[in-house]
């Protein structure tokens, strides 16, 4: 059992802390490189409809087989220093994410519909500052859970 939650936790590491790199690193500047405004938000308010729900199931199991590991295989909150500093930054995060899904997201995609562009642009800036402000601390959590008991 522990392996399953360990593999379903690290994998949902990956998937939200990899999507948010490649968002940031890789999409980000392509799509600034060869799309105007208009196709680039819709592309972008695309792409996050796709990936939210992917964030939001990652977020679940995070918190889940945390949780379970913690309690279950580690003695509670007791735990080791490097665990209480996943938790604490990974709550952050997932607070961070919340903001980012249910304030600036819907707003763009209200601006997109309504054709109003600069605000849809503005709310992309928004996003793309807590996306990189998450993605700095995801990063953060894969140090710390790389170097355990070591940290």
């Amino acid at each position: 059992m522990l392996m399953l939650l360990i593999t379903l936790h690290l994998l949902s590491a990956v998937v939200w802390v990899g999507g948010m790199f490649f968002a940031y690193m890789a999409l980000r500047p392509a799509a600034v490189a060869v799309l105007e405004p208009p196709p680039r938000l819709r592309l972008w308010e695309a792409t996050f409809a796709r990936f939210f729900p992917w964030v939001w199931l990652a977020v679940l199991l995070l918190l889940g087989t945390g949780l379970w590991m913690m309690f279950a295989y580690l003695g509670g909150m007791k735990s080791a220093p490097y665990i209480h500093a996943m938790f604490g930054i990974g709550l952050v995060m997932m607070a961070l994410y919340a903001h980012i899904f249910f304030a600036p997201f819907k707003r763009m995609r209200r601006a997109i519909v309504a054709e109003d562009f600069a605000e849809a642009g503005r709310r992309l800036g928004q996003i793309r500052q807590l996306i990189g402000v998450n993605l700095v601390l995801g990063l953060i959590v894969v140090v710390i859970a790389g170097s355990g008991p070591l940290f």
